[in-house]
């Protein structure tokens, strides 16, 4: 399953999230989709294999060995709702 990064608008500029998880924003679309995929590029780094501390769902704390090589698979998906305001994209002489 891999990670996914959607770009889309968020407040006031445009952002990326993974699951529920908001970027900071950035002014404008081109530049959130460019952050978004370094992001999802830099999940591809291998490390060293190192140990983990964090706590589950249910409030224990767990103890594990990480793989450094253990990397997601990541999947960028712009879900920008641009819109070109400025072309008539009823035009008539467009239609002939």
């Amino acid at each position: 399953m891999p990670l996914i990064y959607h770009v889309e608008e968020h407040d006031g500029g445009f952002a990326y999230r993974v699951k529920d998880v908001w970027s900071e924003p950035f002014p404008d679309h081109e530049t959130a989709l460019a952050a978004a995929k370094a992001a999802a590029q830099r999940q591809q780094l291998g490390g060293e294999d190192t140990e983990i501390t964090f706590e589950t769902a249910d409030g224990q704390w767990r103890t594990e060995l990480a793989s450094g090589g253990d990397r997601p698979e990541t999947q960028v998906i712009d879900e920008s709702t641009e819109i070109d305001e400025s072309r008539d994209i009823a035009s008539p002489a467009e239609n002939r």
